[in-house]
């Protein structure tokens, strides 16, 4: 009978034990999302802390009115607050995690359709990289996709250390990329790394470009048919130096299929066209190939012009139907861009873009157009009609003779700006109404859509991979063939070089006032002040 009040004595200080187990639960299941062993810790740690207080019997009254006990439970009760708000402020940054990218050009920003193709996977993707070394920058890149979908995940691989994998992937070189979709593997890319000899020339990161059309090409099915018409001396597509196989190339990496189409033997457009191209034609079209093109943009297609000066094609029946107006003048930079970047007053830079989904994400980047035409555009019942390139208001326009002479005066003042492209759509059915067809007012929604552009040459060879070309023209396409969900061709971003280029004396000089000067004169100003002081 006596043991009970030596054990009451020392057991009312389960009390401190509980409220720890009940602060180290709490915690855990805050950061972890309540684990069995976070409740355990909770559950114990409230037992014994009720058990330590019915032990405290007549003593507790006094024990809570004691100041060393009050300003005990004030810390403890600062303490668990403090611990309760960490645990939440952590717990709401994992579940809620957000960056913020600081960069000039948005380094570690992924493009909005990347965002929206990523959070659309619906099955596990993996990308596998067997490399030994992991770049910062691609696992940058890669968290960035993994943080948009739980569906993602990436793997780094060292091919000398796992032989295995590498020969079940046939990996034959450093750097190589796969995605794993379910049991099937699709090689992506070939990274590069300049200490091994073997990867000279390829590049040394990760193409998000090339990561999200492969990404897009598992989320959706559909495949884009586009035709290159001939005849009428384009730009020919079947020859690898005609002048547009990088442009071929980067439609046949987003999954299109690309073909020639003559209409003068098809006698029509063919019912598999997503789109049509028609690149630089020097020839006029028949008049039967410009009713195959009506006929085609009538049912709801999608046509791309690029015409260079001096050359409509016969083309002005079908340009007049939407509003648009060719103007045979060339237009010319006065404002010396063009000339800065060494590439003459002809080639036209511009900076400023429509609001228009082809052009919605770039911004205050760069294009040029060498010899580009300037466009008009009349409003038309129906038709929607967007700007797309603007030049400068220090462009004007100058006419070009019959034998392609072209005479200005240096010293006349510019009247840009002018419009170098639009975007143009209307509705199926009102184009059908127009050609009195009874059935078009029963025809699905579905919008035809045409783009033209007074030039050609932007998406040659060695300008398609100049500045923002290249997306211009895939841009033009993707919205051509109405994907919704197409990843607009951005192109990777870059940093900016910040570098102070000085000479050998600039540097000295540097070096001498920072190093002597500065140090000098804050002696004595020291000095000063201390005499003055006294």
């Amino acid at each position: 009978m006596k043991e009970l009040p030596f054990l009451g004595k020392w057991l009312k200080f389960l009390a401190w034990p509980g409220l720890a187990l009940i602060t180290a639960g709490l915690v855990a299941g805050g950061l972890s999302g309540w684990p069995p062993l976070a409740i355990g810790l909770v559950i114990f740690g409230v037992g014994l802390l009720l058990l330590g207080l019915s032990f405290s019997g007549k003593t507790a009254g006094a024990f809570w009115q004691q100041r060393s006990t009050q300003v005990g439970t004030n810390a403890i009760v600062s303490i668990l607050a403090l611990l309760v708000i960490l645990g939440l402020i952590n717990f709401l940054g994992v579940k809620y995690s957000a960056r913020l990218d600081l960069t000039e050009t948005q380094l570690y920003t992924l493009a909005p359709a990347t965002k929206q193709i990523t959070q659309s996977l619906d099955q596990p993707v993996r990308l596998i990289i067997f490399d030994p070394i992991q770049n910062p920058q691609d696992v940058q890149l890669l968290e960035s996709y993994r943080r948009f979908s739980d569906q993602f995940s990436y793997e780094y691989i060292d091919p000398v250390a796992n032989p295995t994998a590498a020969q079940a992937f046939e990996v034959t070189q450093p750097g190589s990329v796969f995605l794993e979709v379910g049991d099937e593997i699709r090689f992506l890319q070939t990274i590069g790394n300049p200490a091994n000899p073997q990867t000279l020339g390829t590049p040394e990161t990760l193409s998000e470009r090339q990561l999200t059309n492969a990404l897009e090409r598992i989320v959706s099915d559909r495949t884009l048919t586009i035709y290159f018409v001939q005849g009428h001396e384009e730009y020919a597509i079947e020859d690898a130096a005609s002048g547009l196989s990088q442009a071929i190339g980067s439609l046949e990496d987003k999954r299109y299929v690309v073909n020639p189409l003559n209409l003068t033997e098809t006698q029509a457009v063919p019912e598999d066209a997503s789109v049509v191209v028609v690149a630089g034609p020097a020839q006029d079209f028949f008049e039967a190939e410009v009713d195959a093109l009506e006929t085609y943009l009538d049912a709801g297609g999608g046509l791309l012009l690029m015409l260079d000066p001096r050359a409509d094609a016969g083309l002005n029946r079908l340009l007049d139907e939407w509003g648009i107006l060719l103007d045979d003048s060339l237009v010319l930079d006065t404002s010396g861009a063009g000339q800065f970047a060494n590439l003459g007053p002809a080639a036209i830079i511009v900076s400023n873009y429509g609001d228009h989904p082809i052009t919605q994400e770039f911004g205050s980047g760069r294009s040029f157009f060498p010899i580009a035409r300037p466009i008009e555009t009349r409003e038309l019942p129906d038709i929607t009609s967007t700007p797309l390139f603007i030049t400068d208001a220090q462009s004007r326009a100058e006419s070009v003779s019959d034998d392609g002479n072209l005479s200005f005066d240096p010293n006349a003042p510019p009247n840009g700006p002018y419009i170098l492209g639009a975007a143009l759509s209307r509705p199926v059915a009102a184009a059908d109404a127009a050609a009195n067809d009874t059935e078009a007012l029963d025809a699905p929604s579905q919008e035809a859509r045409m783009v033209v552009i007074g030039n050609s040459r932007f998406a040659a060879d060695g300008a398609f991979e100049q500045q923002l070309n290249g997306d211009i023209f895939l841009n033009a396409v993707s919205w051509l063939g109405q994907e919704g969900d197409a990843a607009l061709s951005i192109r990777p971003k870059t940093v900016t070089d910040r570098r102070i280029l000085m000479t050998a004396q600039q540097a000295w000089g540097l070096g001498l006032f920072s190093l002597l000067i500065l140090p000098l004169t804050g002696l004595a100003l020291a000095i000063v002040m201390a005499l003055r002081r006294r």
